[in-house]
């Protein structure tokens, strides 16, 4: 265990020297959170206020999308593991006296949270200090806060064993770009990262409740906003530790099997 710390704390400590690159990235969020605001302003006026989720919710909804983005969306993952799977330098883990999914996991989650650090403290000042009616609230008390920290780990994690999911399966083809594309554009969708969950159609809404997918930043951000409350909220928390416990079993399952057929590619 002590060594996949390491790697941890290694990706960690990497993550937080790109202090600029985070500035920049502030800048773009910001712009792009104030201008989803507006959107759904001429909506809510447009449509009488008569929205699944109330104004309010949803300009906290967007804030914390903006200020986690980095630690719970699926499409920001470590180009350097996909690099190592295309070009050949996978040989170079495989000798490692480590599990490579341990390894690559512990490496995936530090750098996730050490660019979360650095954002997330500034986006959320910001929206802390904007204008009504596109300022962000705080949580309607204590628990739901407390609530919200655990989501929030949870979503992490079932992101980053889905990440590892991927990873794995790109051990079976000859580039990772094509489900690179396909898993994170469907995940970016399905997780209420474009467009919160509740404005779903009832139809369409309850397939994409069974799926882990919903179990990302949809649960923390809900909690926090004041949408998802009582004992809905428990049930969230049984379902996502089911697909945090059921993600990283597939990806251990998916290892093993591409251990015994890796094909060391490129030079």
């Amino acid at each position: 265990m002590k060594k996949y710390y390491c790697f941890f704390k290694l990706r960690f400590a990497t993550g937080l020297q790109y202090r600029m690159a985070s500035v920049t990235a502030l800048t773009t969020q910001l712009i792009w959170g104030l201008m989803e605001c507006l959107a759904y302003k001429a909506i809510a006026e447009a449509s009488g206020d008569n929205l699944p989720m109330n104004y309010s919710s949803i300009v906290t909804y967007i804030w914390l999308k903006e200020a986690f983005l980095v630690l719970v969306n699926t499409w920001a993952s470590d180009n350097d593991l996909f690099a190592m799977i295309a070009n050949g330098n996978i040989s170079y883990e495989l000798c490692r006296p480590v599990s490579i999914y341990s390894m690559w996991f512990s490496r995936v989650f530090g750098a996730r949270i050490a660019e979360a650090l650095m954002r997330c403290i500034p986006v959320l000042l910001c929206a802390f200090l904007m204008p009504e009616p596109y300022k962000m609230t705080l949580p309607v008390n204590g628990v739901s806060f407390l609530l919200f920290l655990v989501t929030l780990f949870l979503a992490l994690g079932i992101t980053v064993t889905f990440i590892m999911l991927v990873f794995m399966l790109c051990f079976f083809t000859i580039s990772p770009q094509g489900w690179r594309m396909v898993l994170t554009g469907a995940v970016d969708f399905l997780s209420g990262n474009i467009i919160p969950l509740p404005f779903f159609p009832k139809k369409y809404l309850f397939f994409v409740e069974i799926s882990p997918f919903a179990y990302m930043q949809n649960v923390p951000f809900r909690i926090y906003s004041g949408d998802l409350a009582g004992g809905e909220i428990y049930q969230c928390i049984l379902r996502q530790i089911f697909w945090l416990v059921t993600l990283m079993i597939l990806g251990v399952v998916l290892w093993k099997q591409a251990e015994k057929r890796v094909v060391v590619q490129g030079g």
